[in-house]
């Protein structure tokens, strides 16, 4: 199940914002539009949850089809110990606000979670979040 994931998600390694309001990458539009949420016209737009969503949606994996990563935190199971493919939820901001970011766990090392996601530099790639903003792992299920 989670190879599946995993495997999809690094299929999209690499795709990357168009610099520029006049220009937009339509592979992050495409996934909007795949998850119902094409009424989003710009890459400028907050895509991470977007692009979990449009890996999910696309693997056969229960979604939340909504673009706040914290949404997020209600899907799948929760997991203490998690493997890659995993989602990983962090918050953003304020631990007790609403802005957060989603991606899928990579690893855990001295440098803090690895996570591939979108919208990190502005595209798709793994790096490496203080563990101190974690909020939950989750597990997808198979729908």
């Amino acid at each position: 199940m989670r190879y599946e994931l995993i495997k999809a998600a690094l299929g999209e390694y690499g795709v990357t914002e168009q610099p520029g309001a006049a220009e937009n990458s339509p592979r992050i539009l495409q996934y909007f539009s795949d998850i119902g949420q094409g009424w989003v016209k710009a890459d400028e737009t907050a895509w991470c949850s977007a692009y979990v969503n449009f890996i999910a949606k696309k693997t056969g994996h229960e979604f939340s089809g909504k673009l706040d990563a914290r949404s997020w935190l209600t899907m799948g199971v929760r997991v203490q110990y998690p493997e890659t493919g995993d989602i990983v939820v962090l918050w953003r901001g304020d631990p007790k606000g609403w802005m957060g970011h989603v991606g899928f766990f990579i690893k855990k090392d001295e440098s803090g979670i690895w996570m591939l996601g979108g919208n990190q530099s502005n595209q798709v790639c793994i790096m490496p979040y203080n563990e101190d903003r974690l909020l939950d792992y989750r597990m997808l299920r198979a729908v």
